[in-house]
């Protein structure tokens, strides 16, 4: 798995599931909390909102959708994005990534 760490720090990380091709994260943010603009080679992003207001903003074109509880929103591999907490309560999400290699590119 080519596997880049990310520069970022969220309220908690659980990983559920984790093989070569696919990864399945719980993922919780604090209020403000996000994971910065970056892309993805493979992998298509699949983010559920469990708990919270979640902004996911992309690029290229400019665009932001407001996740609430029981939303979800895919991002296709090489689309800019990020995702952040919009408060004032924490926003936890369910984050699936496949299939293929993860890797995170920062924009």
């Amino acid at each position: 798995m080519a596997e880049n760490k990310p520069a970022y720090t969220i309220a908690d990380k659980l990983p559920i599931v984790a093989t070569p091709d696919v990864k399945v994260t719980l993922m919780t943010y604090a209020p403000g909390q996000e994971v910065p603009w970056h892309s993805h080679t493979t992998v298509t992003d699949s983010t559920f909102c469990l708990a919270g207001d979640v902004e996911l903003a992309f690029r290229d074109p400019e665009e932001a959708v407001l996740l609430k509880p029981g939303d979800f929103r895919q991002v296709p591999p090489g689309r800019t994005h990020r995702v952040r907490c919009l408060g004032p309560d924490p926003c936890k999400v369910l984050l699936v990534q496949g299939v293929g290699a993860y890797d995170f590119k920062p924009a």
